[in-house]
């Protein structure tokens, strides 16, 4: 197990990340690049902990020990064998997970854990470049078609295993490019699209075919599809966008984070010259402290913004993990993205009660108050602070609160699918809807969740889809399914 005294010898380390001044100026990746020699001693750190908990906290169920090992060895080539055996996007996941699998660390109980995900994405960059990556044809054909709708990381997830299990897999994706938000959510400087183009290109060498600018539900029937199609795996994914309907809410100048982050990422395709909707110039409160919140403050630099404030109605969290927080659970930390690095200030505390605007329609000042975080019965509420109201200037307002579950309309009303309490469509432990051979996976059965849950679900739909058609699968499924198929 790479270096048994790795942990006792080397810090934890990560890639400096670009010159704000200089990063600011382009859409690039932030990072610099990361030496061998370095990476093999961050791979050293990976201990001989007896239980590899890393394991079990990746939803992947990725073999983390076996190719941190690897990497320190020098043995790139096993290294992404290794990790394809159980993630078919590791340049995404390294690049974009949260790495549930670092808290999970072992080392992680006293130390700073291992940095499992730099090395992940340390070994398939390596392996695009050497050119390890290549298409891997099935070598029969079952004759079996399957719809995928959505090519999110869950879609893409199920057509690829599908695809290589012998079976004809078309993609239907509603916008004009495969990818879902990959495609248009995950801002360039978090993830470069060619690392996307060139993993779809692997894909359609493969078999698997894109139809996109078709909507499901609105140019195809779900009767159409179904009549087309042996089966459908639904992977729509959790888009219905949190809003914040106090007063105010009408005025022009207030957005949904997916209605500002696509315009960025049509403006890197070459679609657009420049944004149609911008925060140059502007006052810009972003409302909500999360990953989407961070993505529109860190586009709303590069914009150009006059002043940016991002408000969260928690809490500020603490710098160490509490004591109700304990490893291997995810840690609730103060943390600091790329995005908050570059600017920008960030207010704790705080919930706007009245969106105020000029003669002109147009926002022009957010009326907020500080509330204190009360439980009371095990119920959690926020009390306003007396005294303590302010206004915040602003011309550009984007809301990014999350996302309350799968979009409903055309799509699910015409499968007839069932909806849980939530809105997110209800499947059982192997993956089947309420309708015969139509499937689910992703956010759009679990509602919001991460990159990584959304590869493992398309994963293991696709194996039970292969059963439910083959009487067999020989697909691996990191989510094991414990029932039968609805039939």
């Amino acid at each position: 197990m790479a270096d048994p005294r790795g942990f006792m010898k080397h810090d934890r380390e990560l890639p400096t990340r670009r010159p704000v001044p200089v990063r600011l100026r382009d859409w690039k990746e932030v990072y610099d690049p990361f030496p061998e020699e370095k990476l093999r001693e961050q791979a050293s750190r990976c201990m001989d902990c007896g239980i590899p908990f890393c394991n079990n906290g990746c939803p992947l169920g990725n073999i983390i020990p076996d190719w941190n090992d690897l990497v320190y060895r020098g043995h790139w080539k096993d290294a992404i064998d290794r990790l394809h055996a159980t993630n078919n996007f590791p340049e995404f996941t390294g690049r974009l997970c949260p790495a549930p699998c670092e808290s999970a660390c072992v080392l992680g109980i006293h130390e700073p854990p291992v940095t499992i995900k730099r090395i992940e994405v340390e070994i398939i960059d390596r392996a695009w470049a050497e050119g390890w990556v290549t298409p891997e044809i099935p070598v029969t054909n079952t004759g079996k078609s399957i719809a995928v709708v959505g090519s999110g990381p869950a879609g893409l997830a199920a057509a690829q295993q599908l695809t290589r299990a012998g079976h004809n897999v078309v993609v239907y994706e509603r916008a004009d490019r495969a990818g879902g938000l990959l495609r248009y959510g995950i801002p360039e400087f978090k993830m470069e699209k060619r690392h996307l183009d060139l993993r779809l290109e692997q894909m359609e060498a493969e078999g698997t075919q894109f139809r996109c600018n078709v909507a499901v539900g609105t140019d195809i029937s779900a009767d159409e599809l179904r009549a087309e199609h042996d089966a459908v795996v639904l992977a729509c994914g959790a888009t219905e966008a949190r809003d914040l309907p106090i007063p105010g809410r009408e005025l022009d100048g207030i957005h949904q984070a997916m209605e500002f982050l696509p315009i960025a990422n049509h403006v890197q395709e070459g679609d657009l010259d420049a944004p149609t909707l911008t925060a140059e110039g502007k006052n810009v409160i972003i409302i909500g402290g999360g990953d989407t919140g961070a993505d529109c403050l860190g586009t709303s630099h590069r914009h150009g913004a006059a002043s940016i404030h991002q408000f969260e109605i928690m809490p500020q969290p603490a710098e160490e993990r509490p004591e109700a927080n304990p490893w291997p659970t995810w840690p609730i930390i103060y943390r600091v993205s790329s995005a908050h690095e570059e600017g920008g200030e960030r207010e704790y505390a705080i919930n706007t009660v009245e969106f105020v605007g000029d003669e002109n329609g147009h926002v022009s000042n957010l009326r907020t108050v500080r509330v204190e975080q009360v439980f009371e019965d095990g119920r959690m509420s926020f009390e306003p602070i007396e005294g303590s109201e302010q206004d915040f200037p602003a011309e550009l307002v984007l809301l990014a609160m999350g996302f309350t579950g799968p979009e409903q309309g055309p799509l699910t009303d015409q499968f007839g699918v069932e909806l849980d309490g939530r809105g997110n469509v209800v499947h059982d432990d192997a993956w089947s809807t309420n309708v015969d051979g139509v499937f689910v996976a992703g956010d759009m059965g679990r509602g919001q969740s991460l990159i990584v849950w959304a590869i493992a679900e398309g994963r293991s739909a696709a194996a039970a889809v292969d059963a439910w058609l083959m009487d067999d699968t020989q697909l691996p499924a990191p989510i094991v399914p414990t029932t039968a198929p609805l039939r």
